[in-house]
């Protein structure tokens, strides 16, 4: 390669610019431009968006929390942050929102999407989380999916996650994460994309009282990013989470015996079509980074469902 005289006037000006733009040559990008095979089926089509103060209300840090537009903006600085719970209980359904999240440096912080009923049974709950980890300015947010049942996220902590880096930088835009939970199955989605499907083996490790469903943005620097090797660092606050297109569609828990529980494949029985299943496989293949029952650091005995 023969370098302009314009770009490197000497001899070492060219090594060093040789040397720059083989080392960006080999840095791989942090987010790939690939995304997974269509799934064929959108379940979230299928239901109607509501607005935040239709569904849900503050539940703390009211001063970090404000509605504009029809977006939610929660914030985390040195003082607080928030959170939001919906109005009613579910005792199944489907629950999403479009969620953007902020670049730079977040190690340490937790922006997150759940299912819990740690308020109606403290030190015995269940929950099921959708949770974007803070990052380093090198590397990517990491979306964690868990899975709680009786008590496993109170005390001796037994978590069922599912880590993932995703296709596309969630800094961008907005994106659609969901949960869908039903008597027989849990599906994790982003974009209609199935990413996990965690299916009932037994009562003993799913999940089946009521729960509400939850939004925050916390300080978790104890485990968050990298099991807490990086932590907070509020010289970068506020850290901020927007949430909006919130949908909601499903059994309240004071619904009759007969409402029925949405499904998230063409099928209304449950389960995933066959494209589902392969576009999930695809995803679980290239960008999946944890799975607990291929840790071999876990007890298996108290995870009987590997």
């Amino acid at each position: 390669m023969v370098m302009s005289l314009q770009i490197c006037p000497s001899y070492m000006a060219c090594i060093w610019v040789l040397m720059i733009m083989m080392m960006m040559r080999r840095v791989p990008s942090i987010v790939s431009a690939e995304g997974p095979p269509p799934p064929g089926y959108y379940p979230s089509s299928r239901f109607d968006a509501i607005t935040f103060d239709q569904g849900f209300r503050n539940l703390w840090g009211p001063q970090h929390q404000v509605v504009d537009q029809g977006t939610l903006t929660i914030w985390l600085d040195s003082s607080s942050g928030s959170g939001f719970k919906s109005l009613q209980r579910y005792k199944s359904g489907y629950f999403s929102a479009a969620v953007k999240l902020q670049p730079g440096y977040t190690a340490g912080v937790n922006t997150c999407f759940y299912l819990s009923n740690n308020e109606d049974y403290p030190g015995n709950h269940d929950e099921v989380d959708i949770e974007f980890l803070g990052t380093t300015l090198d590397k990517p947010y990491t979306l964690q999916t868990n899975v709680y049942i009786t008590g496993s996220g109170d005390g001796n902590i037994i978590g069922r996650e599912m880590k993932f880096h995703l296709w596309f930088d969630p800094t961008e835009d907005f994106h659609n994460y969901a949960i869908l939970w039903t008597p027989n199955e849990i599906i994790f989605l982003v974009d209609d994309v199935p990413i996990r499907r965690y299916p009932r083996k037994s009562d003993a490790t799913f999940p089946m009282r009521p729960m509400w469903v939850y939004g925050s943005i916390w300080d978790a620097s104890s485990w968050a990013t990298e099991n807490g090797k990086y932590k907070a660092n509020y010289q970068y606050q506020p850290f901020v989470g927007k949430y909006t297109n919130f949908k909601i569609g499903g059994c309240t828990a004071d619904s009759s015996a007969s409402c029925q529980p949405p499904s998230a494949s063409p099928s209304r029985s449950g389960g995933l079509s066959r494209q589902q299943k392969a576009t999930m496989e695809w995803v679980q293949r290239n960008y999946m980074v944890y799975y607990y029952c291929s840790d071999p650091s876990r007890d298996r005995t108290l995870t009987p469902e590997c």
